[in-house]
């Protein structure tokens, strides 16, 4: 930028007003612009989330088919290829969202041997946690079966759905995760768990996860009057992660399981815990 006086005008030339008029008015208006600007992307930075934000995300994580096929690859002792399914079943009149859930082999996907409601709301203020989940039994889950594959004229309608919620199972209170971490929520069952009385276990305790790209990482376990574990994976949770579309065909893509007997490696899997 030229700041000596052999700019050409001559050191006596004067610049016109109507000109420098111009300039401080353009000014003026970028100014503005800016401040506005400004103030519009600090208002979205700093909008807070509210507590059914929270809610809503967490039931769209929970949303959606998800397999377990790549733990199941890396460790094939432990951990099974399980297919995970859940969509929206009803609203509560207070907001809460509840889904059908269902849980299957991969190779049998229409089998499921676990069915479930999940319902999903906010915590109650005076409890320090941002979600909460719980569980609820079926009142006559074959009428459920296949609920989220079938055509919405073809299954049972909300007003059906809120009658048949049954018995309540688990509650999980769910905390955003802090900064650093992989997860956006995570959280448990109270230390001393929900009553549970399969294999010799009288209660049970569960994890619950909720990662990016709606990826969920679930851990029940059961233990007897001792606090031994009676069910449930020891290593870790099951890892369900969205699959593409053309997974869910796949299904002569073979898992390289080992020769342990099913019977015995099952027994200590997620599969039967109730």
């Amino acid at each position: 930028m030229c700041t000596g006086s052999d700019s050409g005008l001559g050191s006596n030339s004067k610049s016109d007003p109507d000109s420098n008029g111009w300039s401080r008015a353009r000014g003026a208006v970028l100014k503005s612009l800016v401040l506005v600007g400004g103030a519009l992307l600090l208002r979205r930075l700093t909008k807070s989330t509210t507590r059914w934000d929270h809610a809503r995300i967490v039931a769209e994580s929970l949303n959606g088919e998800k397999f377990s096929k790549e733990q199941a690859v890396r460790d094939p002792d432990n951990y099974f290829n399980f297919r995970w399914l859940s969509c929206p079943a009803a609203d509560m009149v207070d907001g809460s969202k509840v889904l059908y859930f269902e849980q299957a082999f991969w190779r049998t996907p229409h089998k499921p041997f676990r069915q479930r409601f999940f319902m999903v709301k906010p915590c109650a203020k005076e409890l320090k946690c941002d979600v909460e989940v719980s569980t609820y039994a079926i009142r006559d889950a074959e009428e459920y079966k296949n609920f989220c594959d079938r055509p919405r004229d073809q299954r049972p309608q909300p007003e059906e759905v809120i009658g048949d919620i049954a018995e309540h199972l688990t509650t999980i209170h769910l905390k955003r995760c802090e900064r650093g971490k992989r997860c956006l929520y995570e959280g448990s069952t109270p230390a001393d768990g929900f009553p549970n009385s399969w294999n010799g276990a009288t209660y049970c305790t569960s994890e619950l996860a909720v990662l990016k790209n709606n990826e969920i990482h679930a851990w029940d376990r059961g233990f007897d009057d001792d606090g031994n574990q009676v069910w449930g994976v020891k290593g870790g949770p099951y890892e369900f992660k969205p699959a593409p579309s053309s997974s869910f065909n796949d299904v002569l893509n073979p898992l390289s399981f080992a020769s342990q007997p099913l019977g015995k490696r099952i027994e200590g899997s997620f599969v039967l815990q109730e």
